[in-house]
C-alpha cells in the first residue's frame, strides 16, 4: 500500500483526506491518506522518509520549507520557491505548485479580473501573484510589514504594508493569511477590510470550512464570495494526477472528488 499525507501546522481541520481517500476508495487505488502535524518545517524531509510515504500536500505555514526539502523542482513551483504537492521519484523527492491553477479553476466564474489585490505574503500570495502575472492581470499586495514584500517588489507589483496602504478599485481581493483559521482575527485592521471590500466586485478565502471574520464582513456588504473549498478541489486534483502518475481523467478525478464533500 501507498501512504500519502499532509503536512501542516495546524492540519487536523484538512479535508485533504477525506478528498483523496474517497477517490482512492472509489478508483480501487492500494493507496492511504493521512494528517501530519509537523511543526518545525525544517523536519519534513527527515519525516516524509521516516514515514516511508510516496507523496505529500503541504500547506501552511510550510510551502517555503517544502521547496528547500526537494531534491528537484518542476513546472511553476520553480518560478515561484514555493511547493504544496511532493512526489517520491527514485528515491528523491519531486516538487510540485498545484495551488495557483487550483486557484484560478476556482475563481473561473467571476469572470474577467483584470485588477487584483492580495492579502498576506507567505507561498500561497507568491504561487497566486505569479500566476496572475501570467494572464496578465495588475497585482496588488498588502501585508502586515514591509519586510516580506520583496519577492513582490521584484515582480513589479504594487507593494503596501498596513501603514503606506490606499485602496483603490479592484475586480477581485483574496485572503491568503492564516487570519481566521483558528481565531476570530481579520487579514488586516477591521476598517481597513471594510474599506477594501467597499471597492471590490469578488472576494476569497483561502480557508474553507468555516465563515472567517473576512468572509463575514463580505456577506454582510452582499459580496460574491468563494471560500477555499473550490480551490482546494482542484489542487487536490491536480496533486492526485501526480500521486496516480496521470493515469486517470482529470475531470472523472474531479467528479469523484466533488463528491467527497457531500460526505
Amino acid at each position: 500500500m501507498k501512504l500519502f499525507a499532509i503536512f501542516g501546522d495546524p492540519v487536523s481541520h484538512s479535508r485533504s483526506p477525506l478528498m483523496h481517500n474517497f477517490l482512492f476508495k472509489t478508483l480501487r487505488e492500494d493507496s492511504c491518506y493521512t494528517r501530519v502535524h509537523l511543526t518545525d518545517g525544517s523536519k519534513l524531509r527527515e519525516t516524509f522518509f521516516n514515514l516511508d510515504l510516496s507523496g505529500a500536500n503541504i500547506t501552511v505555514p510550510h510551502k517555503e520549507a517544502a521547496y528547500e526539502a526537494c531534491d528537484e523542482i518542476r513546472g511553476f513551483a520553480k518560478a515561484i520557491g514555493v511547493v504544496n504537492t511532493i512526489i517520491l521519484e527514485d528515491g528523491r523527492l519531486i516538487g510540485y505548485n498545484t495551488d495557483a491553477d487550483g486557484f484560478m479553476e476556482a475563481v473561473k466564474p467571476f469572470g474577467k479580473i483584470q485588477k487584483v489585490l492580495i492579502l498576506g505574503a507567505g507561498g500561497t500570495a507568491k504561487a497566486l501573484a505569479s500566476r496572475f502575472l501570467q494572464d496578465d492581470v495588475h497585482v496588488s499586495v498588502l501585508n502586515r510589514s514591509e519586510s516580506r514584500l520583496d519577492y513582490f517588489k521584484e515582480l513589479g507589483l504594487t507593494c503596501n504594508s498596513w501603514d503606506s496602504f490606499i485602496c483603490e478599485d479592484y475586480d477581485l481581493v483574496v485572503n491568503t493569511t492564516s487570519a481566521g483559521l483558528k481565531d476570530d482575527a481579520y487579514p488586516a485592521p477591521k476598517e481597513m477590510i471594510e474599506d477594501i471590500l467597499s471597492h471590490t466586485s469578488y472576494a476569497a478565502d483561502a480557508i474553507y470550512g468555516k465563515v472567517t471574520p473576512f468572509l463575514q464582513l463580505t456577506q454582510e456588504k452582499g459580496i460574491t464570495y468563494k471560500d477555499g473549498a473550490d480551490m482546494l478541489l482542484y489542487q487536490g486534483v491536480l496533486a492526485n494526477h501526480l500521486f496516480c502518475n496521470k493515469r486517470y481523467d482529470l475531470k472523472i478525478t474531479a467528479e469523484i472528488m466533488q463528491k467527497s464533500f457531500a460526505i
